[in-house]
């Protein structure tokens, strides 16, 4: 008889033993159960059998039994690829993909879920949440409720940016605004600026709530003039940037830290058209289109690309129940630039 062997299966174990497929399957998982007790014969019996087969295990049917699929879900609550959004989430996306190839998993991008008031809904009833093993959540805003039903039912999920607790402590990677924040202020301060500006909402989500805590703290720390400039709504540009310039000036602000980037460098420009001297940082990279510039900006660097692959590393370790910080804050990097100046006279 000629042809490829025929691959040896639980069932011929079973078989060659006289003990049932469950058993061996223990036997090969090396666990006990309540109502099959294994003497030291039987084990023995099938771990004999096994060797002398060459019985190898199939490595699907292994991960299947311990509910591991090897799949990542990924669900964002904005769309990724327009081309509004998608150079400020592809670092994110390469972070992710990158370490589940290390891993050797698969992705699993959610894309099929119902809009309601413009923002996507991670439960619908259809969704297919359980097809992967557990899942990461990018998006600016995350629905409380959404984190405080994936809590409770317990299915595994990582948030890429720090969230508040949701009845409980959210698993997240994200970066450290506050502190990043607080660094540009002092260094503002640190070149002659006593009377500082915050451009943005400083609240809402988790985000903006920490640059403009790290903005409030780090004025009073240096005891220093800080006023704050609101836009009209959530991730709405400054419609009236010229309303904002003549405020600032008036107030005798030198220097302005903007949250978004756009309204940072519509804000500079202005100033330079005419011939006024305002130094501006802003708070990131654009999430919205720019006027177009020619100077570079003194900003934050986020770590995307490392919050997408962390966030792989966290969701892995909640599936596979090892310990290890559930909630981690990356540091940004501060991008000297050329519009955060020396105060003139």
């Amino acid at each position: 008889m000629t042809g490829a062997r025929r691959r040896v299966t639980q069932q011929d174990i079973a078989r060659m033993t006289g003990v049932s497929q469950a058993t061996v399957s223990l036997v090969l998982n090396g666990r006990s159960d309540a109502d099959v007790k294994l003497s030291a014969e039987t084990r023995e019996k099938v771990l004999r059998a096994i060797a002398e087969t060459g019985y190898v295990a199939d490595p699907i049917a292994r991960r299947l039994a311990a509910r591991h699929n090897r799949i990542i879900g990924v669900f964002t609550y904005e769309p990724v690829f327009p081309s509004a959004n998608s150079d400020f989430y592809h670092p994110f996306l390469v972070g992710i993909e990158q370490q589940a190839e290390v891993l050797g998993c698969d992705l699993l991008l959610m894309t099929s879920t119902p809009v309601v008031d413009g923002r996507r809904r991670i439960f619908h009833g259809d969704n297919r949440l359980r097809l992967a093993d557990g899942s990461i959540l990018l998006g600016r805003t995350i629905d409380r409720a959404d984190l405080a039903r994936l809590l409770a039912e317990e299915i595994p999920f990582v948030s890429i940016g720090r969230r508040d607790d949701a009845g409980g402590p959210v698993p997240y990677v994200g970066a450290d605004y506050a502190a990043a924040t607080a660094e540009i202020v002092r260094r503002a301060v640190a070149l002659g600026h006593d009377r500082l500006a915050y451009l943005g909402l400083g609240a809402g989500p988790e985000s903006w709530a920490d640059r403009g805590r790290g903005f409030r703290e780090a004025v009073a720390a240096a005891g220093v003039y800080g006023e704050h400039h609101v836009p009209p709504a959530e991730g709405e540009p400054v419609r009236d940037t010229a309303a904002v310039l003549d405020a600032t000036l008036a107030a005798g602000v030198t220097a302005v830290v903007a949250e978004e980037h756009a309204d940072g460098v519509a804000l500079f420009e202005l100033a330079r058209s005419r011939g006024v001297e305002l130094s501006v940082a802003t708070l990131g990279e654009p999430t919205r289109a720019a006027l177009p510039t020619a100077v570079e900006f003194t900003s934050l660097r986020i770590p995307r690309q490392a919050m997408g692959a962390q966030a792989v590393e966290v969701l892995t370790a909640l599936i596979e129940g090892t310990p290890g910080d559930r909630q981690r804050l990356l540091p940004c990097e501060v991008v000297p630039g050329e519009t955060l100046s020396e105060r003139g006279n």
